[in-house]
């Protein structure tokens, strides 16, 4: 369970990442737009002439100025959009449609209760008695205030629906609108609920949002100390951007009117302000302590830890791990990325990188005690800190201290980092044993190391790869399978070419049979499908197109060899027909033999019985999974065919196994490829591992229903599991009734 909380928080992460991308374009945009457009700025450099009004200039950077803060305006959207893509396993592009159509809907909704309940009077004004910042123009629909927190919520439900709904098949009269164009209509159907619920709880939810701000900006600095610690504590697991992003975009990091309107979260008031700086006298440091303290120690500080580290190293290894160090740190001080530095301290020496984590956490609050507020679009580095301190003036941002405390810093960050080293001989870059490359890790370093514990998996699961391969080969390869599915008894594959399907390579990973309908290939395995076919799409998610081509030519030399076999078994026919006649009379001959023991099966339904060869499906009728009989349900009752237990319902509800006390497994498959209804018709009245008396009932059908949608009604009620002296004798051919005689199972001496 910790695992894959650990694993969605990570996606969530990563799809933060896609909306956050953007933020660079837009702050340097609006950044470069608001300074060169600043009066103050002009006239102090004396630029009337270049950049003063009227200018073509002038009129590019106001267009810069106006485009930077649209992104920053509709950001609520913008996540919609890409937490829904970055969430998505499939078809991305419907999730993002839908996510657009779900933010409309959803605010379009809260509208209509605002104005129904009197909080939006007729004429488009507020009501008087609605607290100020509460109700907001959401992309020119007033609607409540949700901020980004209202763009993710399209956007993770949204991405909910998608990968629930984008392969659902429905009725044929509505077959149009089944599949990807499913998912903007259900999409629509639920967000304009939650628009509606969203009126009724969204007033406490931002309550409990303002509330958790404070726990932050309430405690002062050591609440600034904390947020810095907590956020590169969380670099090495991905999760930081979860973290941090409520406070730079929500009313977590707390609230502020600039220019008439009411700005929620730490990032989104700087760069309000910084709109209207020729009215701001000094940015807030409140809203920028979740950022500005970045500048201290990725331009001064991580450099003084890549000193240290070159110091410490090997004489015959400091060229090398010079030159590394030199571009890691590079790339820290311009552009903010610390990762090459960081997860070197992570995976050769744990101790330095706590050390990190509460230096960078005390940076933060050191530039809020001092009053510093630089902002950033993504991380702080030299170009932010040029565009939105040094370029904004020291009145408006006291860039200036951040000189002398970054020296500091850089001076503690060295010292710490030398005298730890070189106590606890940690193997930093250029400190490595001789058999050991000198380099710099990274992320993808600790997730291979992590990669390789995991890989040390059991025989058990090496078997069930093999046997993936195998079946991908069997397939015609990677390449060639373009869906995977399956229902209670049976892989169900989509193939691009049915020529390449090589039967004989699929029945030998224990398959009783292959049925080819088309492109559709039914690959039978019985109740232990539903794990073959987990199996499968992991194996064909991780194999890579080398892999395929692989199996493809393995594939093309099994059918090369298949062939060769079927002309070497057509030139010995006619030599073992004598034989073969000979083994069926030796067989009529057994059957004539009384059995030493009779079992008797129901009917767990009351219809029309008859033998199993005649289902109207290849599969059953040629008793691939098993032999037994069938029954053309008349009353839409299921019950137990004996005292017995369940063994499995499955999921579509379509099917169930069943083992009698008696020791005989069973499958109860209602109908013929019902599995696509995806349990519609179907209500199941018990669950696996239920003990059952005979004509206890086990689900109730909607034989109206069922007989509309699905190809038959036809219900095959066969064992699975019989041995090889054991044989089915139909008793009942023609109408019986439930709980009545159906066949027996005859057991025969050895």
């Amino acid at each position: 369970m910790k695992d894959k909380i650990f694993g969605v928080l990570q996606r969530v992460g990563r799809s933060f990442m896609l909306p956050i991308a953007i933020l660079p374009v837009a702050g340097l945009l609006l950044g470069l737009g608001s300074s060169f457009t600043n009066t103050t700025t002009i006239e102090t450099y004396g630029l009337q002439w270049l950049l003063g009004d009227k200018t073509i200039l002038h009129a590019l950077l106001v267009i810069m100025n106006a485009v930077g803060s649209a992104i920053f305006d509709n950001l609520p959207l913008i996540f919609a959009v890409g937490v829904a893509i970055g969430m998505a396993k499939k078809e991305k592009e419907v999730s993002a449609l839908s996510a657009v159509i779900a933010y409309f809907v959803m605010n379009v909704s809260i509208n209509a209760m605002l104005k129904i309940s009197g909080k939006i009077l007729a004429d488009g004004s507020i009501a008087k008695d609605v607290l100020d910042g509460t109700i907001t123009s959401v992309c020119g629909i007033q609607s409540l205030q949700m901020g980004v927190f209202g763009g993710i919520i399209v956007g993770l439900g949204v991405a909910a629906l998608h990968n629930r709904f984008y392969k659902i098949e429905l009725p044929n009269a509505l077959s149009f609108f089944g599949g990807t164009r499913f998912v903007p209509i259900i999409s629509t159907v639920v967000y304009l609920f939650v628009g509606i619920l969203m009126y009724f709880i969204w007033p406490t939810v931002q309550n409990g949002i303002y509330a958790l701000g404070g726990v932050v900006t309430g405690t002062g600095y050591f609440g600034t100390l904390l947020f810095g610690i907590i956020k590169r504590a969380l670099i090495p697991f991905g999760l930081h951007h979860v973290f941090y992003m409520p406070f730079w975009q929500t009313a977590v990091g707390g609230t502020m009117e600039v220019a008439g309107h009411m700005v929620e979260g730490g990032q989104n008031i700087f760069f309000a302000q910084l709109a209207d700086s020729a009215n701001i006298t000094h940015f807030s440091a409140d809203a920028t302590r979740y950022f500005s303290g970045e500048f201290i120690f990725m331009i001064f500080g991580l450099p003084g830890a890549a000193l240290a580290m070159y110091k410490c190293a090997k004489p015959e290894k400091k060229k090398q791990a010079g030159s590394l160090l030199l571009s890691a740190t590079l790339a820290c001080m311009f552009t903010g990325i610390t990762e090459p530095l960081e997860f070197s301290f992570l995976f050769v020496a744990p101790a330095l990188f706590a050390v990190q984590v509460v230096l960078a956490g005390s940076a933060y609050m050191i530039a809020h005690i001092l009053n510093i507020a630089v902002g950033l679009t993504f991380s702080g580095g030299l170009l932010d800190f040029f565009l939105f301190g040094i370029l904004q003036g020291n009145e408006k941002t006291s860039w200036m201290l951040v000189i002398p405390v970054g020296i500091v810093y850089f001076l503690l960050y060295y010292f710490i980092f030398s005298f730890l080293i070189k106590k606890f001989d940690f193997k930093t870059p250029g400190r490595e044993d001789d058999d050991t490359e000198t380099k710099l890790y990274t992320k993808a370093d600790v997730n291979a190391r992590k990669a390789a514990r995991d890989t040390k998996a059991s025989d058990d699961k090496a078997t069930v790869d093999e046997l993936s391969q195998t079946i991908s080969r069997g397939l015609g390869g990677k390449a060639n399978i373009s869906d995977v599915d399956c229902c209670a008894t049976r892989l169900r594959i989509t193939v691009i070419d049915p020529e390449k399907v090589n039967d004989a390579l699929l029945k030998s990973t224990g398959a009783s049979g292959v049925v080819h309908k088309g492109q559709g290939v039914q690959i039978i395995y019985g109740p232990r499908v539903t794990v073959i076919k987990s199996d499968l799409e992991d194996y064909l998610a991780s194999v890579t197109e080398e892999h395929f081509e692989d199996d493809a030519a393995e594939n093309n030399t099994a059918c090369a060899d298949e062939a060769k076999n079927e002309n070497a078994a057509s030139a010995t026919d006619s030599k073992t027909e004598d034989s073969s006649t000979a083994s069926d009379k030796a067989q009529e001959a057994a059957d004539t033999k009384e059995p030493t023991s009779t079992v008797i099966i129901s009917s767990p339904m009351t219809g029309v019985a008859a033998d199993l060869s005649t289902a109207p499906d290849e599969a059953f009728a040629s008793k691939m999974m098993g032999d037994g009989a069938v029954v053309t349900p008349e009353e839409g009752v299921v019950v137990a065919p004996e005292d017995g237990t369940v063994l499995f319902v499955f999921d579509t509800k379509h099917a169930l196994g069943f083992t009698t006390d008696s020791g005989i497994g069973m499958i109860i498959h209602v109908g013929i490829d019902t599995v696509k209804l995806e349990g519609k018709g179907f209500d199941v009245q018990v669950e696996a591992g239920q003990k059952v008396n005979k004509g206890d009932v086990l689900m109730k059908l909607d034989l109206d229903y069922l007989k509309a949608n699905a190809p038959s009604v036809t219900t095959p009620v066969i064992c699975t599991e019989l041995k090889d002296n054991q044989k089915i004798r139909l008793i009942t051919d023609g109408p019986i009734k439930a709980g009545e005689p159906l066949y027996a199972v005859d057991t025969y001496e050895k």
